[in-house]
């Protein structure tokens, strides 16, 4: 009788092969192929029914009713959810390690804990770690409960007896099944465990939160296919050296994609941040030349945050650029439109951009205050510090229109600035009162921008 042969499972896609490949045929990823030991045939089991029928129903048939959702008493975080927790629902929780996934996670249990029992399972914590823990954050519900515990046919059936109105699994990469012959944390038990997880949250209309390490690239350790089952994947991002968190959502079945929570760690665990472009501002410079306020939309939400430029001499033949909380090739590209279309010439200058307090601008509308700071610190030429600016820099050296414009300067108005340079094309669709209280200067040119904003 032939032995059974290993197989080689991708780490990014899940494709199996009985051989090797130093690149993925599916995926095309390298290196990716991991050897695995097969499921043995005695373990093998079959969980359909030739005589099984399908229940099918029309769409008019199927009810309509919205979805309900339980409110986690954080506002910053059912803001992600897209206006909080939906019964039935399997969410991912992801963050470099350290960052405070477990935490926000058992400071959720507080509130809920008031009227919804939840069951918090670690996988990689005893009891008395998490007893530990829930004391130096104040948690003392009474209906939280905790099961220290690996074994995922254990753990369902616990859930089934207990029909708690929550589950957190902490982490998915620690669970096991006795039927799979891989490790814990192989591309298999990840996939077939998040499968468990899936169909069970939608049984028994259980929300399910699966907590999810990352590797070194950035990404969700496991097959790329656990994304795809799990209803929402949020992230949670922040740098060690600052004390604040971002928490964004990547994929959201019951909500929008764009909105993002803010948090700030202290010692007592994390609390939520009410007003982000107060806190990315406090501390900012007067009178100072290389930097400019610029306003990004997250969202439905518009934040305010500081930009600053710094252009020195360069000991080197070749000038240095660096970019933190801005896309590199997006910073190269401002630089070179600065030099070819509006006469200013970097040629022997190191660049240097920062955005203050960690946070990162994804969105092209800050194209604007990234060039004014450069050119604020080329040129030495300070900017009015109640100014913003914001607008997309084209190729032929225009500034092009953005959306949400008016929510941009009411929300520049409410923390007390008085000017605004934006997009010509934008300045028409705006309201006159807006126009009366504050002072909006429409710019067609990156060269006009600089001279409006220059003290």
């Amino acid at each position: 009788m032939a032995k059974n042969k290993s197989v080689y499972v991708c780490s990014e896609c899940g494709y199996e092969s009985v051989k090797w490949y130093g690149k993925c045929p599916q995926c095309g990823e390298w290196n990716t192929m991991e050897e695995q030991a097969p499921v043995s045939a005695g373990k093998k089991s079959s969980t359909r029914s030739s005589n099984a029928v399908a229940s099918v129903k029309r769409l008019s048939e199927i009810s309509s009713d919205i979805e309900k959702r339980l409110m986690s008493g954080t506002e910053e975080f059912d803001r992600v959810l897209g206006g909080g927790i939906v019964e039935g629902s399997l969410i991912l929780l992801s963050g470099d390690p350290g960052i405070g996934k477990s935490t926000i996670l058992l400071q959720i249990c507080q509130k809920l804990g008031e009227k919804h029992p939840i069951l918090y399972i670690s996988g990689e914590e005893s009891a008395r770690q998490i007893k530990l823990r829930a004391n130096r954050l104040g948690v003392d519900t009474e209906n939280l409960f905790v099961l220290a515990e690996t074994d995922v046919a254990t753990i369902v059936e616990t859930i089934k007896i207990e029909k708690p109105d929550m589950v957190i699994i902490d982490s998915i990469q620690t669970m096991m099944l006795d039927d799979l012959s891989s490790n814990a944390g192989s591309v298999a038990q990840v996939r077939e465990c998040t499968n468990i997880f899936m169909h069970l949250a939608k049984s028994y209309g259980i929300p399910i939160f699966i907590v999810g390490h990352v590797n070194k690239d950035g990404a969700i350790a496991g097959p790329k296919v656990l994304e795809h089952i799990v209803d929402t994947v949020l992230y949670f991002e922040g740098e060690r050296n600052y004390s604040y968190r971002i928490l964004r959502s990547a994929k959201n079945r019951f909500g929008s994609t764009n909105e993002i929570g803010v948090f700030e760690m202290t010692q007592e665990g994390l609390k939520e941040v009410q007003n982000p472009s107060l806190l990315m501002l406090s501390g900012r410079p007067k009178n100072t030349s290389g930097t400019c306020v610029a306003c990004t939309m997250e969202g439905s939400r518009p934040i305010l945050a500081e930009v600053q430029g710094l252009v020195t001499a360069s000991g080197f033949g070749t000038p240095r650029r660096m970019s933190t909380g801005f896309d590199y090739n997006r910073m190269s590209m401002i630089i070179a439109v600065l030099e070819k279309r509006a006469g200013y010439f970097f040629n022997g200058m190191d660049s240097y951009l920062n955005v203050v307090g960690g946070l990162k601008l994804y969105e092209p509308a800050a194209d604007l205050s990234v060039a004014m700071a450069l050119l604020s610190s080329l040129k030495d030429a300070v900017v009015n510090e109640n100014t913003l600016a914001f607008g997309e820099i084209g190729l032929a050296g225009e500034i092009r229109a953005v959306n949400n414009c008016e929510q941009r300067i009411q929300e520049a108005a409410r923390l007390g600035f008085t000017k605004c340079v934006i997009p010509f094309h934008n300045y028409k669709s705006l309201s006159k009162s807006l126009k009366t209280n504050v002072d909006i200067i429409p710019v067609r040119t990156i060269r006009a921008a600089f001279e409006a904003v220059t003290e």
